[in-house]
């Protein structure tokens, strides 16, 4: 049997994943979390054949949570579900251990499928992020600005280019103001960016938002 451990701060979600997982007859949710450090703690009390992680957690994020998993257990199986596109993140979760990278437009079939692989220890990719490693093997001199940020600063300057404020990422993220500022500061040096407007031009240029 599949035991799951669904991360994901929306309820809602939770809910429908429960029941797509649970109508699986090789397949049981065996717990849930809303929170990056609630699903740590049930990680290091329990055990679980694949975690399926969203991206967008409050205070500390998926990626970061990601990382802390695959610290702790190499061997333990994360599915990466998201609300973002496979441009924006699937890379950066992938190199950071993630076994495979599903958007939640995917069908329910889909998500079935890439459990049952991660859990015997394979990966699960679309083709269009297969041809994108692909890419991201060579050494080519062309890659995105972006990519020089650290996982935090990436997530915060999207935030920023979607339109929010400082203010309103850090409530969103659970930091200080002050360290958003620093994010950002960090971000556009490592960009060449002097201002929000080229920011916010790069990121739509990129498909960043």
């Amino acid at each position: 049997m599949v035991e799951v451990l669904i991360i994901d701060d929306h309820s809602v979600v939770r809910a429908g994943l429960k029941q797509i997982i649970n109508e699986t007859p090789d397949m049981i949710v065996a717990d849930e979390a809303g929170t990056g450090q609630e699903a740590l703690e049930k990680i290091w009390e329990n055990s679980y054949t694949v975690i399926l992680l969203d991206i967008s957690l409050p205070g500390r994020g998926g990626l970061e949570v990601l990382k802390q998993i695959k610290s702790d257990d190499p061997d333990l199986p994360v599915l990466i579900l998201s609300v973002h596109p496979e441009d924006q993140y699937a890379l950066r979760a992938l190199k950071s251990g993630a076994a495979g990278y599903l958007t939640k437009e995917s069908a329910p079939e889909e998500l079935v499928v890439a459990i049952r692989r991660v859990a015997v220890g394979g990966r699960y990719i679309t083709t269009s992020l297969a041809e994108k490693l692909a890419f991201e093997m060579t050494d080519s001199a062309d890659r995105p600005r972006h990519e020089s940020l650290s996982d935090r600063e990436f997530q915060v300057i999207r935030l920023l280019a979607s339109g929010k404020t400082i203010s309103s990422i850090a409530d969103e993220l659970a930091l200080s103001v002050k360290t958003i500022s620093t994010y950002r500061t960090r971000a556009m040096e490592k960009m060449n960016f002097e201002n929000n407007a080229q920011l916010i031009h790069y990121a739509i240029q990129e498909n960043l938002v």
